[in-house]
């Protein structure tokens, strides 16, 4: 247990950002998983769409100390070949 005052204040920030940042992880998780859903859907457009919607929830996630940049963008890369490996089957 945290006795100092600088302690205290110091649990409770890390209690704060804690939360903060599993609620952020947890957003750009929930978003991946519709860009999966549209994927196994096979709908080009929904996918590009969600890509879309993916990438702009990293870019703000990694602006901040929750994820890292290079995460974020390895990701987003990710998620791209994917889209590019669907257009390429339906063409």
């Amino acid at each position: 247990m945290a006795q100092s005052l600088q302690a205290k204040k110091r649990a409770k920030q890390n209690v704060k950002s804690r939360t903060t940042n599993r609620a952020r992880k947890s957003r750009v998780k929930t978003q991946i998983k519709h860009f999966e859903a549209a994927v196994d859907s096979g709908d080009v457009e929904a996918v590009t769409e969600q890509l879309r919607l993916v990438t702009k929830k990293l870019d703000k996630t990694a602006s901040t100390s929750t994820m890292h940049k290079k995460t974020a963008s390895r990701k987003k890369s990710r998620l791209a070949r994917q889209l590019n490996d669907l257009k390429a089957k339906k063409s």
